[in-house]
């Protein structure tokens, strides 16, 4: 099951899926809840944070 990678909820559908726009070796899960409010999520990867 994916979750989200900042609120770390279950996600099934409205989800966006890409890859960490830094190192570009992980993909970011971010719930429209979190995407729409702007909210940090971090690349387990090489640590890079977005909005």
């Amino acid at each position: 099951m994916k979750k989200c990678d900042t609120c770390n909820q279950e996600v099934t559908n409205n989800f966006i899926e890409f890859q960490c726009p830094d190192c570009k070796k992980t993909k970011i899960i971010r719930c429209l809840d979190c995407k729409e409010t702007g909210k940090q999520y971090a690349c387990k990867e090489c640590g890079f944070t977005g909005p």
